[in-house]
């Protein structure tokens, strides 16, 4: 089976394409390296430097190849930036998506799985979150990744692309080997901006807010391992070969506070990692914990790596790190 995934060089992107090579599949990746980074993707590799915006480029790509089924990552994920330049994020993020699924759709590809995120559900109102929580996306970044659900449903409706979104929550750890990993710049995620500060590249961590309505008053999220994620999408893969189109949540169900984070890290790492208390972040929630039940019943699929190991990745990867 011949696998196109778009965004292979980026960090999920980049930890999937390396779970399909070891279990066998025949991988394409696709990726314009706005944001990727080419030493991610594995040698031996077959890739193709195309941006989606280009239809015609994009057509002429993927004829080339006996493609089976679409892994999408492709897109721009910082939320304060899509606040600050939303016309960015609808072009690269729905334009580029609606031309993928356009174009896949008249090559007769229809098997789609899509990288979505919890950010999604906004502020919502049952904890832990499952896929009956109303969508009530808040920023423009989560707007485009439901615009992009939508535009799936309707080709599904219409011309039976059959897709998986799956909307995962937080991202997190690196590697085993430690050969690839998180590398963004800037880095708006907080485990490695926590790294960072162990490794004296920050002066210290900031907390934004600490009196949430939470056992130690700071913001809990729930981490999950980029491998863990790069499992799931090769089970969304497997399920749609006879399976409907559907939404899973991607999530460990457990959370944990900033402070926790830190602390956590400050014990692996040995560093004393300062950290100062700012002011709250317009519109985060106090708790975000997936429920995920759905993922378990309908992928089979059970995380793998905890927090410990989730941070002892990425702590070896942030103080070796290749690119």
């Amino acid at each position: 089976m011949a696998i196109l995934v778009t965004g292979g060089a980026g960090y999920i992107g980049s930890h999937t394409v390396r779970k399909l090579k070891e279990k066998g599949y025949d991988v394409v990746v696709l990726d314009n390296l706005s944001r990727g980074h080419i030493e991610s993707i594995p040698e031996n590799t077959r890739f193709e430097k195309v941006d989606l915006l280009n239809e015609q480029d994009l057509m002429n790509t993927i004829k080339k190849y006996p493609i089976d089924a679409v892994i999408h990552f492709a897109a721009f994920a910082y939320v304060g930036e899509s606040v600050e330049n939303p016309g960015l994020y609808y072009q690269n993020n729905v334009v580029g998506s609606f031309n993928l699924i356009k174009v896949i759709n008249e090559l007769g590809i229809k098997k789609f799985v899509f990288s979505s995120t919890c950010s999604i559900y906004g502020n919502p109102e049952n904890i832990p979150i499952s896929e009956n929580e109303l969508a009530n996306p808040i920023n423009p970044y989560a707007r485009t990744k439901y615009m992009i659900e939508n535009i799936l449903n309707d080709f599904d409706t219409s011309h039976g692309l059959k897709y998986v979104a799956l909307r995962y929550f937080n991202a997190a750890g690196d590697s085993d080997d430690g050969l690839i990993g998180e590398s963004h710049d800037p880095e708006p995620h907080l485990i490695p901006l926590v790294l960072y500060t162990a490794l004296g590249k920050r002066v210290s961590i900031k907390i934004y807010g600490d009196d949430y309505p939470t056992k130690d008053g700071t913001c809990i999220r729930d981490y999950i391992h980029v491998n863990d994620l790069a499992d799931a999408h090769i089970r969304a893969l497997d399920y749609l070969e006879n399976g409907e189109s559907t939404v899973i949540n991607l999530g460990t169900g457990d959370g944990y506070s900033v402070k926790e984070i830190i602390d956590e890290a400050r014990r692996i790492t040995g560093e004393k990692i300062i950290s100062e208390i700012v002011e709250r972040r317009p519109g985060d929630p106090a708790v975000l914990i997936a429920d995920n039940k759905k993922a378990k019943k309908i992928l089979g699929w059970i995380p793998e790596y905890n927090l410990v190991r989730i941070l002892e990745t990425a702590w070896n990867w942030h103080k070796n790190q290749k690119y």
